[in-house]
């Protein structure tokens, strides 16, 4: 039975195939594989499977906890993973392809754990499959954007962990599930998926690697690693009052970066961030209405998120160029492409009838009905910096804007069918949301098209289409340009420097000394002392006896100690006179009498 089958475990043990198939038979292969794990999530009943004894302090190890909020992750990762796959099914790199559906069954076996041990296992390889692909573009950029990527994951993984044990200390369990923030577990567990979901500050690894790997290694990363981490706060940390504001930052300062970005992927990046915030916000608030808005959010962003991040992928597939100052005018060449490219700009925009309307306004409005204003405002600021960066600046400057006189071709057909099933979900869900809302981990009493909801969406994307159009005319929007932006990557790539040179530098010149003093200068005085040790502490006396001395006085004594130094040791065996030696014994020997008759 397919409901007998983790979806995850399918696609990780089906990947490991992939290298003994050939031609037609392994694309076959790939899109039964994935369509195979999409059948078996949306089988799966809910429960609690795959429980494994683990002797590891007398835990079970629990691969398959299903519920209402861990079945819609499941359904969408399982979706999207046949979509990439599909999108990228004619690339020739088995070991990408290999890597990339481990990574997505890795994900899957994250959102399913019921244990935080098992969920640890899988997100650690998930680390280590995500650095695998940002390495397979096989340039020196991806080399090094893959060992930070990998470090900054390794830090998180290791917050995790002490958490983990902690926590598990604390309660005896390591059951995964509402944890809240009271304890210092709690704040390791937090900060270790804080680092997954891109934090303020720990947010620098996501436009670094991703834009450096493979055309579908970027389109699989930008689907998993921050979705994941935003089920894992849903799971465990609702209605925790500090991811309110952490994710409103989120919404905020990514339209910063992404307004003067110019390369395309890197836009979309800071985007996802942007969107990853509206998802932590509504977590943070807690009530039904947000966290069904929060996953309601997540599903459709993997949707018209990954539509832009294909639209990108193809267009780079065709043309080899991703910055937005070698491109342009290209929608007369791709005119399917640019089509879909629009619909995940109209959806990620929040413009209604797209997906982004139905799930985006939850949030907000749930930051509303929680009196929340300043929250509400920055959100509302937050949707029309997504206007301007992701719903006009990526399909304006890749398809419109100057003529580069670029004219590549539509991408294969494999590409062009990818996108438009991402296309159709982002248009259906928003046309009818209750397919949406039926699944969501509460009943939904929404009804995002009401008059007043419509009218103010259309108002706020209205003024900020003109806002563009007239910064545009006046030219004072900011232009796009080969530069490199400064973010908070900045602080580890030179504090790292610094650190490397203070090790190679001071620390190393200080150990040199201590060495220096320790095995050098400290044995040979001894060994100096050893010869003569009365002449050595009559110079130390002299020496410090000078110092306390007049001058005409410190003038002998130093002069006496020139002396000592040029004959030390001199002769170090006494001289005694036969007579005193001879009364020496004689005395000792009457000593000895006395005291042995007394």
């Amino acid at each position: 039975m397919v409901s007998a089958v983790h979806p995850g475990a399918l696609l990780i043990a089906g990947a490991l195939l992939i290298p003994f198939l050939r031609g037609s038979v392994k694309q076959a292969y790939l899109l039964l594989l994935t369509a195979g794990a999409f059948l078996a999530a949306i089988s799966l009943p809910e429960g609690v499977y795959w429980t494994v004894e683990s002797g590891f302090l007398g835990h079970d190890l629990v691969f398959g906890k299903v519920d209402r909020l861990s079945l819609v992750f499941g359904y969408i990762f399982t979706l999207m993973a046949f979509i990439g796959t599909l999108f990228g099914i004619h690339m020739k790199d088995d070991g990408e392809k290999v890597v990339s559906l481990i990574y997505a069954g890795s994900s899957i076996g994250a959102v399913f754990a019921g244990d935080m041990l098992t969920l640890f296992i899988f997100l650690e390889v998930m680390a280590l499959t995500a650095t695998y692909l940002v390495w397979a573009r096989k340039t020196a950029a991806s080399y090094l954007a893959g060992l930070r990527y990998f470090t900054v994951h390794a830090i998180g993984g290791l917050l995790f962990l002490a958490g983990l044990i902690m926590h598990s200390y604390e309660t005896g369990s390591i059951a995964f599930g509402l944890i809240g923030l009271d304890s210092l577990a709690s704040y390791l567990i937090l900060l270790g998926f804080g680092v997954n979901c891109a934090f303020p500050l720990l947010h620098a690894w996501l436009p670094d690697a991703y834009p450096e790997s493979t055309i579908l290694g970027t389109i699989f990363l930008s689907i998993f690693t921050t979705k994941t981490a935003v089920y894992l706060l849903a799971r465990a940390f609702p209605g925790t009052e500090e991811l309110i504001y952490i994710g409103a930052v989120m919404t905020a300062f990514p339209i910063f970066y992404a307004v003067i970005e110019n390369n395309m992927n890197r836009v979309l990046c800071y985007s996802l961030i942007n969107q990853v915030g509206f998802m932590v916000v509504g977590i943070g608030i807690g009530t039904e209405l947000a966290v069904n808005g929060a996953v309601a959010h997540a599903f459709t962003n993997i949707l018209f998120e990954g539509l832009l991040f294909l639209c990108m992928g193809a267009v780079y597939h065709q043309t080899g160029r991703i910055n937005a100052t070698d491109m342009g005018g290209l929608y007369k060449t791709m005119p399917l492409t640019a089509f879909f490219c629009i619909i995940g700009a109209a959806s990620i925009s929040g413009f209604p009838l797209f997906s982004g309307f139905v799930t985006k306004s939850m949030i907000v409005s749930a930051s509303a009905h929680e009196g929340l204003a300043i929250i509400w405002f920055t959100l509302l600021f937050a949707a029309a910096g997504v206007f301007h960066h992701a719903g006009i600046k990526i399909p304006f400057f890749a398809f419109f804007s100057h003529d580069s006189g670029l004219r590549p071709k539509e991408p294969p057909v494999n590409m062009l069918i990818a996108m438009g099933i991402a296309a159709f979900l982002s248009v259906f869900i928003g046309v009818y949301p209750s397919s949406l809302y039926s699944i969501l981990p509460y009943p939904v009493d929404y009804v995002p098209y009401t008059g007043a909801h419509v009218m103010a969406q259309t108002q706020l994307l209205f003024f900020s289409a003109l806002a563009f159009t007239l910064l545009m005319l006046a030219g004072i929007y900011p232009a796009e340009m080969r530069a490199i932006n400064i973010d908070a990557d900045w602080f580890y790539r030179r504090g790292a420097a610094c650190f490397m040179w203070l090790l190679r530098n001071t620390f190393t010149r200080f150990g040199e000394a201590v060495s220096r003093f320790a095995f050098a200068t400290v044995p040979g005085a001894a060994i100096l002392l050893s010869r003569n040790p009365v002449a050595a502490l009559k110079i130390a006396g002299d020496t410090l006896a000078a110092s306390f001395s007049s001058e005409p006085r410190r003038t002998v004594i130093k002069s006496r100690i020139s002396h000592e130094k040029a004959i030390y040791p001199g002769d170090i065996i006494k001289h005694w006179p036969i007579g005193a030696t001879m009364l020496w014994i004689a005395i000792f020997l009457v000593a000895y009498l006395l005291l042995y008759y007394i």
